[in-house]
């Protein structure tokens, strides 16, 4: 059975539609915090379960019969996010599971200026000294986090940002389906750590320019002091910690360690990626 986990999220449902596609429902489980958010699948015959990374014990059962577990990286931001990922690791290895498929990032490294690429490393490496196959899907990053700002940016005609730069921006629904190939088709990727980008660099200049293109409307893109711009969104409600997290992406993109694309996705998919325009054009909407 293969087992997904955070099913009713965002990334998590995406790919257990596209795994529906490829398997019978019935070879099919998932975990999730409250099971009434997926009873949709339980109607299609899917197994649910409950499971929460941070609830271990709760895992044996979500994770029972499990020949492949997904592990979708928990939302959850500082050291407590590979701790709660290194628990759904040893319980899919204590379940039996023939492999196990983590999540990660393509930043994935100790020394990345952004923390959640930190995160990831710690992850990886517990994920590498366990004795069962695994492969560490390394997702670009989410092009859906433009919806974070745009919404300003059309009210004021600009773009207040952190100093940037280029960024491999890449769809939620490539990087489901990819996903999904990898858990039906385990010799997909050659190695255990593919880099899963769309294939342009944008950054957020470029960003502005198909904003203004698609809207008709002129957006400026403003280069804005890291604490100025911390202390403007703090100041609006956002939480000092989630600030802070924030900067550390547009730091580590300055620094080039988002300006990195891979053929891998694009190969898997047998297609070209979804482009950053499609997705801002239906953020748009």
């Amino acid at each position: 059975m293969i087992i997904v986990t955070g099913a009713s999220g965002r990334l998590g449902s995406q790919v257990v539609t596209k795994l529906l596609d490829r398997v019978p429902a019935a070879s099919l489980g998932v975990s999730v915090r409250d099971v009434s958010t997926a009873a949709a699948l339980a109607d299609r015959g899917v197994r649910v379960r409950a499971g929460d990374f941070t609830e271990p014990e709760s895992l044996k059962h979500a994770f029972e019969d499990a020949d492949q577990v997904l592990v979708i990286s928990a939302s959850i931001r500082g050291p407590q996010a590979a701790a709660a990922s290194k628990a759904a690791i040893d319980a899919a290895v204590a379940a039996g599971a023939s492999r196990v498929l983590y999540t990660s990032h393509q930043m994935a490294s100790r020394s990345s200026q952004f923390a959640a690429a930190r995160e990831h490393a710690r992850a990886e490496a517990h994920l590498a000294v366990q004795d069962v196959a695994f492969t560490a899907l390394r997702h670009g990053f989410y092009t859906s986090t433009f919806e974070y700002y745009l919404p300003a940016a059309l009210q004021t005609g600009e773009l207040r940002l952190p100093e940037d730069g280029p960024v491999s921006w890449t769809a939620h629904d490539d990087l489901a389906e990819a996903d999904a190939i990898a858990l039906t088709n385990p010799g997909v990727f050659p190695g255990a750590t593919p880099t899963l980008t769309a294939s342009e660099l944008l950054d957020f200049a470029d960003v502005a320019r198909l904003v203004t293109e698609l809207t008709g409307q002129t957006i400026k893109r403003i280069v804005v002091d890291d604490e100025e711009w911390k202390a403007h969104v703090t100041a609006q409600g956002m939480p000092a910690d989630a600030a802070e997290f924030m900067l550390g992406m547009f730091r580590a993109a300055r620094a080039g360690e988002m300006a990195v694309t891979d053929p891998a996705l694009e190969s898997v998919l047998g297609r070209p990626s979804t482009p950053a325009r499609a997705v801002i054009e239906s953020i748009l909407r």
